[in-house]
């Protein structure tokens, strides 16, 4: 009989997801057990099957009874900029007033606002106010999360974005996959002088991350490269320039594509084997058609479009039509989705991306595992996976996207130990 630390039992419903990211009409798989146990043992999924078989097989230290539960994988939010200071409540006034999010970053808002704010935080500052974020994150059952640089757009203060994410991974609640965002907006004192920017990234940033991460965390590996790929940001050529660079000193890429206007950054991302495109809301047909046949994943932000109240959408049906790979985010930022609730970002996703629940559950867990790279240690309930899991408080996994603006989560593990 084998050992286990601990064996989590009697689930009405255990979604395991196997098989790895789920593409196109395949998308969906919950791969669902019946009075389903998970054991675990050194902060890992020994085995998974239905209580009566793993209660057979092994015996626990401590059990758990998830009677009348759904035990699930944690989530994981697959892109967010959750380091940042201050707010932007007077911007979310006046947008509501009738200012377009373009017209607020032309004023000296936006991104630009909260760099200003970000620029002036040391690490601890930065640490400090993103905690609480991150802590809400996991209470809503987030186990793994992106985490972006990109409000301090110069190099010392891109530097202590990336101290402060590494130290919030080593530290908790949630653990941080790091993102390089240099290309995330024109800094005022850069403005009319794009191109210089882009050199700026290209010259100095990049190289100066590559020996920073060199330094302070050789053992991990290079972050991800993102460029903000859009009109009032940056085009397709500057967009292309700085990922190849980031390409050439071995970054693996990511990129914010189609928010607003279709200009390219989604083909440009297959073409250069990005890990992930995000946004994709005017993505054109022939770029979602190149998905399907791509590694590339499609991250879908619907936060950002409800943040913003229009009325676009990801189109989710047409990229899973093609046969490519989608994935869910909040999109977590100061301005257009202040969203820590993976839960939320699934019922926005089953209204109006038209996912069904069990597709906007595999698209939050095992594909946006491999929107970050690491659909090999989470996103399913498989043997040798670590052991982070959601017990909500439901008999039924479609009360995801049923149900929001609450918490379904009752009980949140990572490693195995319980931490919400």
């Amino acid at each position: 009989m084998v050992h286990a630390d601990l064996l989590l039992h009697s689930a009405a419903q255990l979604l395991t997801i196997p098989g790895g990211p789920q593409r196109g009409r395949d998308l969906g798989r919950l791969g669902l057990i019946e009075d389903g146990a998970v054991a675990i043992a050194g902060g890992r999924i020994l085995s998974v099957g239905r209580t009566a078989d793993l209660r057979r097989a092994c015996e626990a230290s401590q059990e758990f009874d998830a009677s009348g539960r759904v035990v699930m994988p944690g989530f994981v939010d697959p892109h967010t900029h959750v380091i940042w200071a201050g707010d932007r409540a007077a911007e979310f006034e006046m947008r509501v007033s009738g200012a377009s999010y373009m017209e607020i970053l032309q004023a000296g808002g936006g991104i630009v606002s909260t760099m200003q704010q970000t620029r002036g935080a040391t690490v601890d500052q930065l640490v400090e106010q993103a905690r609480p974020r991150l802590e809400r994150m996991r209470r809503h059952g987030t186990t793994t999360a992106e985490a972006k640089t990109g409000y301090g757009l110069e190099t010392a203060a891109e530097l202590r974005m990336l101290e402060a994410i590494l130290r919030l991974d080593a530290d908790g609640p949630v653990r941080l996959a790091p993102t390089f965002l240099g290309a995330h907006a024109v800094p005022p004192e850069f403005r009319g002088r794009t191109d210089d920017y882009v050199n700026l990234v290209g010259d100095e940033m990049l190289p100066a991350v590559r020996a920073w991460w060199s330094e302070r965390a050789s053992s991990r590996p290079l972050p991800f490269v993102d460029v903000f790929c859009e009109e009032g940001a940056f085009n397709l050529e500057q967009s292309r320039r700085l990922m190849t660079r980031a390409r050439e000193l071995g970054f693996p890429l990511k990129i914010h594509a189609d928010e607003f206007a279709g200009l390219g950054g989604t083909g440009l991302a297959v073409e250069l084997g990005a890990v992930s495109a995000d946004h994709l809301v005017h993505t054109p047909a022939a770029e979602i058609t190149a998905l399907g046949h791509a590694t590339t994943v499609a991250v879908a932000l619907p936060c950002t479009p409800f943040g913003l109240a229009e009325s676009a959408y990801t189109p989710a049906r047409a990229i899973l039509e093609a046969g490519g790979t989608l994935a869910l985010a909040t999109d977590l930022n100061p301005g257009t989705a202040w969203c820590e609730s993976m839960q939320f970002a699934i019922a926005l996703a089953c209204r109006y991306m038209r996912l069904t629940p069990a597709q906007a559950i595999a698209a939050a867990t095992i594909n946006a595992a491999a929107a970050i790279g690491r659909q090999d240690r989470v996103g399913s309930v498989e043997a040798g996976k670590d052991a982070d899991l959601v017990v909500l408080e439901v008999p039924d996994y479609r009360h995801l996207g049923y149900r929001f603006g609450t918490n379904l989560a009752a009980t949140v593990l990572q490693a195995g130990r319980f931490v919400a």
